[in-house]
This record gives C-alpha cells, sequence and structure tokens, in this order.
C-alpha cells in the first residue's frame, strides 16, 4: 500500500524554506511570497532527505509545480556529471511552454539551463542540448521515444546523470494508450541509464493513491510515497439550469430516407436558449464553456458571436479543440492568460488540463459530464484561494409526451449530473484503471525498440517490455501473437533474420518513418453511417456495438445490419422501434458509483438548491417515472413490447451483461443506465437472465469476438480478429458482473440495495 503523509499546517513556521538553496530563496523572495504552501512544506524534505519515488497531489493552482521543483533545482544545481539532471514530461507541449516560462527565471539564478524539447522546437535548440546536455529538459512522451528510435545509442549519454523525472498531470496519463506508452519508455530509459531514476508524479485529480502509485512504479508501487495538500477550502458556486427541448418536426424533403435527414428550428432552439444564457452569465468575464463535441463547440461558438454583433460589442467567446490551427488556439489562451480582454474559450477537453490560462471566473458545462474526475478537473481551473470556484451546468430534457422513451422521461441527463455533483461535493471521483492490456500500444512499442537497437530478438523485446517493462500482463502466448500479426503477410511490419534477429519490414519501415510513429493514441474516429449505399453522415461511436443493435442518429432510431471497423462504416436500415430517445448512451463510461449515486438520487426527495425552477421540475418528473416504473421493486419493465432491464451498474458492467444476452440470440441495445431487448416476451428474457445466474461468469474473449467495432486504437489494425478481442476483454468487459446483475435484476423485489458487484 501506498503511503500518505499528513498535510502540515500552514501556520506553522517554515522548516522547508530554510532546507533551500540560496538561489532559490532568494527568488522565493523576489515573488514576494508570504509563506510556502503546505504541499511544498511537506515535498521539500521528502525530496531532499529520502530516494522515495513521490506523488504529489494538490488542487489546480495549489503549488504542485513548485512543490517538485523547489528542491529538485537545490539538488541538482551543483551536481556533477555530463547529461539532464532532470526530466519534465508533459502530456501537452502547451504546458511545456507555460512551464519553460515558470521555470526559466529561477534556473537562471543558479546557473543551470533549461531546454523545451518537443515537435515545435528548432532543431538547432534541440542540437545545443544535445551537444552540451545538462540541466532540465522538458518533454513530452512523443519526442521521448523519437529520442529512443532515432538517437537510440545516444539515450545513455543524455541521461546517465539524471536524477528525477517528473511527470505532470499524472492522471491524464493513467488508464491510457499514452500512459502505457510512457510506463514502457520509463523502464526503457531506467534500462539504458543502468540505474532507476527517480519518479515524482503531478496531479490535481487522483481517484485511487494506491494505483496512482502502481502505475508510477509498478515493480514497486508499495514504496511510492503520497503527498497530498491540504484543502485550501475555497467555496463553491454552483448553479444546473435546465430546459425543454421540443420534439423536432422533420421537413418534408427529409422524408426520404435516402438523404441526410435536416431538422427545423426547433432542433436548434434549446441551443439557443442555452447560449442566450451563457452569454448573459458570462459575458465581461474571463471562462470556459466545456461543450462536449468538436461540432457542438462551432455551433455554441458562432450562436455566441452572433449574440455578440446583435448587441454590438466586441467579440469575446472563441471556439478551441483540436482540429483548429495551433496559432487559433494560442490566440486564445495568450488572452486568457494576459487578462487584459474578457474572453471566454467554448472547448473539447483541450483545455480541461492544468495550462496556465490566467484567472477564470467560471466554468459552464453543457450536458450531462461524463465523469467526476473531468467534471473536478474542470471546475479546477476557476477560483483561486481568495475566490470562490464557479460552476454553471446547462442540461436539456426532451418535452414530456405520451411515447417518449424511458432513458428521457427519468431524466437521465439531469439525474445523472445532480449525481455527479453530488459526488463532486463529497470529494468522490473515479479510481483510475489499471490491468488494459494495451496490445496496440505493445506493437508500437515492439517496431521501436528493434529501431531503437538496430535489431532485437523476440527474447530481447519480450525481456525490454513485458518480463521488464510495462507489458507485464501480456501472456507468453499473446505477445507471441502479436508479433506473428506484425510479421504477416498482410502487414509486414516485421521480418526476421536468418540468425533470428527481428528487423523491421517493408511497411514497417514506412511506419517508423513518419513523425506519426511516435504517437500512440489517436483521436477517436467516426463512423460513416450507410442506408442503401447513400452516406446519411457521420457518429463517433464509444460504445460497444453489433449487428442487430440500434443507434440513434439525426433524430431517428436506426438497426446496425453490418459494421465494417476497418473501413469505419455502419450499414443500417430505418428501425420499426418507437421514438427514439435523446439520452442515447453513446457517450463516456460511467461508474458503478455514478449510476449508484444516480438511483439515490431517483428516491430521494430533497430539491437541491443549486437547481433552477426548470431542472427541479425535470427533476421530479424523473422521481415521478420511477415511481411509476416502480424501479425500487423491479429490474425489469415490459413497455409495449420492448422489454428495459435496469442492473444499475455501470457501463463496461452493462456492457457485457449487452453481449452476454446478446450472445443468446436477443436485440438488445444499451441506452445509458438501461439495456433495451426489442420484441421480446419478458418470460423468455427473464429464463435467460436464470440461466446466467446459474452458469456464472461468461468467457469474455468469445463474447468480444461478435463485437463490431473491435478496432479502437491505432496500432489495432495491424493486428488478428482473435487478438482484438482478447485485448477488448481485458480492457473492455467484467464478465464476473454478469451472474451478479442478472441475479439483481429477476430478484429486484427481495433485493432493492444496490449491490457491489
Amino acid at each position: 500500500m501506498a503511503t500518505s503523509s499528513p498535510p502540515s499546517s500552514s501556520s506553522s513556521p517554515s522548516s522547508g524554506f530554510d532546507r533551500l538553496s540560496e538561489p532559490v530563496r532568494r527568488w522565493i523572495w523576489s515573488k514576494d511570497w508570504k509563506e510556502l504552501r503546505p504541499i511544498q512544506e511537506q515535498a521539500i524534505p521528502a525530496v531532499l532527505d529520502t530516494s522515495d519515488d513521490l506523488i504529489i497531489s494538490a488542487a489546480t493552482a495549489g503549488g504542485k509545480t513548485e512543490a517538485a521543483f523547489l528542491p529538485i533545482i537545490s539538488q541538482i544545481a551543483e551536481a556533477s556529471g555530463v547529461g539532464f539532471k532532470a526530466i519534465y514530461i508533459s502530456p501537452l507541449k502547451a504546458l511545456i511552454n507555460d512551464q519553460f516560462r515558470r521555470l526559466d527565471e529561477l534556473c537562471e539564478l543558479v546557473n543551470l539551463p533549461v531546454y523545451r524539447w518537443h515537435g515545435d522546437v528548432s532543431a538547432s535548440i534541440k542540437a545545443k542540448a544535445r551537444k552540451n546536455p545538462n540541466g532540465i529538459v522538458l518533454i513530452t512522451p512523443e519526442s521521448l521515444e523519437a529520442l529512443f528510435v532515432r538517437r537510440g545509442q545516444e539515450v545513455a549519454g543524455l541521461f546517465s546523470a539524471a536524477q528525477f523525472v517528473v511527470i505532470d498531470e499524472l492522471h491524464a496519463f493513467i488508464g491510457q494508450e499514452r500512459g502505457k506508452q510512457l510506463q514502457s519508455l520509463l523502464g526503457r530509459l531506467d534500462l539504458a541509464v543502468r540505474h532507476p531514476i527517480r519518479r515524482i508524479g503531478l496531479s490535481a485529480t487522483l481517484g485511487s493513491m494506491e494505483l496512482a502509485g502502481e502505475f508510477l512504479r509498478p515493480d514497486l508501487a508499495g514504496k511510492v510515497r503520497v503527498l497530498e495538500g491540504a484543502s485550501e477550502g475555497a467555496s463553491l458556486l454552483l448553479r444546473v439550469r435546465g430546459y425543454e427541448r421540443l420534439e423536432p418536426r422533420i421537413r418534408p424533403q427529409a422524408a426520404n430516407l435516402g438523404a441526410k435527414v435536416d431538422l427545423d428550428e426547433s432542433e436548434l432552439l434549446y441551443m439557443r436558449q442555452i447560449a442566450n444564457d451563457v452569454f448573459q452569465t458570462m459575458r465581461g468575464d474571463n471562462g470556459l464553456v466545456f461543450a462536449g463535441s468538436r461540432a457542438n463547440v462551432e455551433v455554441y461558438a458562432d450562436l455566441l458571436r452572433q449574440a455578440s454583433e446583435k448587441l454590438g460589442v466586441p467579440e469575446e467567446f472563441f471556439a478551441h479543440h483540436a482540429n483548429l490551427s495551433r496559432a487559433h488556439r494560442e490566440f486564445v489562451e495568450d488572452r486568457l492568460r494576459e487578462g487584459k480582454l474578457p474572453t471566454t474559450a467554448v472547448c473539447t477537453s483541450t483545455l480541461e488540463l492544468g495550462i496556465d490560462i490566467g484567472a477564470i471566473q467560471s466554468v459552464a458545462q453543457i450536458g450531462a459530464p461524463w465523469s467526476v474526475s473531468s467534471l473536478r478537473q474542470r471546475l479546477g481551473r476557476s477560483g483561486r484561494r481568495d475566490t470562490p470556484s464557479v460552476l454553471r451546468v446547462y442540461i436539456a430534457e426532451r418535452e414530456l409526451s405520451n411515447d417518449l422513451h424511458p432513458a428521457d422521461a427519468l431524466r437521465c441527463q439531469l439525474v445523472q449530473s445532480v449525481a455527479m455533483v453530488q459526488l463532486l461535493v463529497a470529494k468522490w471521483f473515479e479510481p483510475p484503471r489499471l490491468g488494459a492490456l494495451h496490445l496496440s500500444t505493445l506493437a508500437q512499442q515492439i517496431l521501436a525498440v528493434i529501431t531503437q537497437y538496430g535489431g532485437a530478438t523476440a527474447s530481447r523485446i519480450h525481456q525490454t517490455l513485458c518480463v521488464r517493462g510495462a507489458f507485464s500482463g501480456v501472456s507468453q502466448d499473446a505477445f507471441a501473437g502479436v508479433l506473428r500479426s506484425l510479421g504477416s503477410t498482410d502487414h509486414r511490419l516485421i521480418e526476421q533474420a536468418p540468425d533470428g534477429t527481428l528487423l523491421l519490414g517493408e511497411v514497417g519501415e514506412r511506419i517508423v518513418d513518419h513523425y506519426d510513429f511516435y504517437a500512440v493514441f489517436q483521436s477517436h474516429d467516426e463512423y460513416r453511417v450507410v442506408y442503401e449505399g447513400k452516406d446519411l453522415g457521420t457518429l463517433p461511436i464509444l460504445a460497444v456495438l453489433a449487428p442487430g443493435m440500434t443507434i440513434i442518429f439525426s433524430g431517428r432510431r436506426w438497426q446496425v445490419l453490418e459494421v465494417l471497423d476497418r473501413e469505419k462504416i455502419v450499414v443500417v436500415t430505418p428501425s420499426t422501434a418507437g421514438v427514439p430517445p435523446m439520452f442515447g448512451g453513446e457517450g463516456g463510461d460511467l461508474h458503478d458509483m455514478v449510476v449508484s449515486e444516480m438511483r439515490k438520487v431517483y428516491r430521494g426527495t430533497d430539491v437541491p438548491t443549486y437547481l433552477d425552477p426548470i431542472a427541479a421540475r425535470l427533476l421530479g418528473e424523473g422521481r415521478d417515472e420511477y415511481r411509476r416504473l416502480d424501479l425500487d421493486r423491479r429490474g425489469i419493465v415490459d413497455s409495449d413490447g420492448d422489454i428495459f432491464l435496469f442492473p444499475w451498474a455501470g457501463s463496461i458492467a452493462t456492457s457485457t451483461l449487452l453481449m452476454a444476452l446478446k450472445e443468446r440470440g436477443l436485440e438488445v441495445s444499451m441506452r445509458g443506465i438501461m439495456l433495451e431487448v426489442h420484441r421480446q416476451q419478458e418470460d423468455v428474457v427473464r429464463d435467460i437472465l436464470r440461466s446466467f445466474v446459474n452458469v456464472g461468469a461468461p468467457d469474455p474473449v468469445h463474447l468480444a469476438a461478435s463485437v463490431g467495432n473491435l478496432i479502437r486504437e491505432k496500432y489495432d489494425p495491424y493486428l488478428s480478429h482473435e487478438l482484438l478481442a482478447v485485448g477488448f476483454a481485458a480492457d473492455r468487459m467484467r464478465p464476473e458482473a454478469v451472474p451478479a446483475l442478472a441475479r439483481r435484476i429477476v430478484n429486484m423485489g427481495e433485493t432493492a440495495e444496490t449491490t457491489e458487484v
């Protein structure tokens, strides 16, 4: 178990300050600091007096960076040896630029060079750093990978004197393919310099310190020391506003199902209402509006621009997402940071991480958030020690009607938002998910190691990446399967020399030579939705998808006929089912705890004071529907020939149950917190669920083999279908939950309380 140190009191005399080197103390004096933050007081002796790996966790703008670097710089300023003395790794180039501005002045006082190293830094600056490596290098995982691949023989010399590697925004890596790459890079770095380099992780959002320690130092997680900053006691100002979304009226010319569905002004009405409220409440300040998808960002940014033009005032609302040019993104970031003009960025998750964008007065969230961790991270962008954090949430629900889908009648989006706010206030947030195999990233790392050494045996690669590296969970059979896939005649990424050495194949050389090779992640591709050979549009699909299921697209329900995963095509036909839900369940993963909290909200009677009158009414309507369906005592609801199942579990467990039901011949789709079984008798569904209780957990690989969208990560197209099923089963399924969920659903009257699965 990771060890935690109690927060120190900010009222006690500073003993840490006296431990710092004289130039560092002089820099602190020049900043007119009245005292060190509690987290800094904890970190100074932890860095200077121990050799422990550390996790430093504190609120956004809580002084984490200084907590790490004040003692690190004090220690390495006089260190001997050739090579970089400290490595700072960040997930964002913009964050590296920001930290460079913060560290350069301090390091100049101690005569310690600081180098930025990422794709936007000139080759001449990198050549200067390589010629005389010293001080601190600020680098992205992708640029570190490029060093291994392009200059593998130099790595040991560049980093042999390194005493520290600092990983910023640690939470952004954990459980992601990029995080697995980073773990592998850190292991390869230790092997190259022949000693473990001390690791320090920085983060404002960590759901489980034990799991974070396991990520930071997988082989010695129990010895990772955790430093948690004391709460600054900042207050939270919160408002959740509700909106009724009118039924869209489809224009007559859109009746031809072979054409892209076109909706009239009623579809945009609620978006205009939200944009107007955002304009009225956030105009004149600096803020962030998290609008979800890139398409939504563009729509809301345009509506806010129109509002400014109508009023005849200067534009102050700007779009910010990854598809926009770097120059535009930096323009928005600089304008926020300088604070001279009121500026609000309408963004995706691009501004969720800790880039310095100055003082943010408020944060807005449009639509239900998908994780408490993300909501907390976003909220942390506003407020400082002497000002409250301000969060506004805007939720639209469909107007009541007789044929309203249960997912909408239950007001799931609003209830999900309330549940997440309750968990946020209670200081709970999702623990990081570990244990995924990340076979796509393993494939990329195999190519990288072969290139680094100019060829390597299978045994050496296995030792480097699996036995002593980040992929210890990958079996020898799976590792051999990845090698076979990469070397197959279909792919030709690697080939074997007569002496057994693995080399890059014809296709592998082209991949490695491309600058895009160093990044293991990619944005989620949108699938083309095709009906009778004609494109209806594109749709991002994150949930499980398989033939027979239905999807919601352009206000209609479509049955999936075929999923062409490698071509990113979904072939559909119009579904005969009823009105589709607005809340379709195609978003991110909900944790078990969030769904459990949602059920508590349904069962409750109190109305949170932060709800506006419309949101309060919508909550009441959702609770009325919960009682009408008798969901305290029923887990199965028959509605006009469709069966709705309520397992009250998170997305991964629920989707595993979905695949088990589908394997038994049922047509079933996921609708947020519920499963919808199409045109089936309740007794048939109930009998199948009872059989799950008796036979135990299903075979996850067998179930995964029928999933249509197995290709999720960048190098998945080079893996066999069998390997993709193995990876999906490990990464995205919980087979052990199926019997418990089935028992809960069929015995709901006897076990009304939500139990752990």
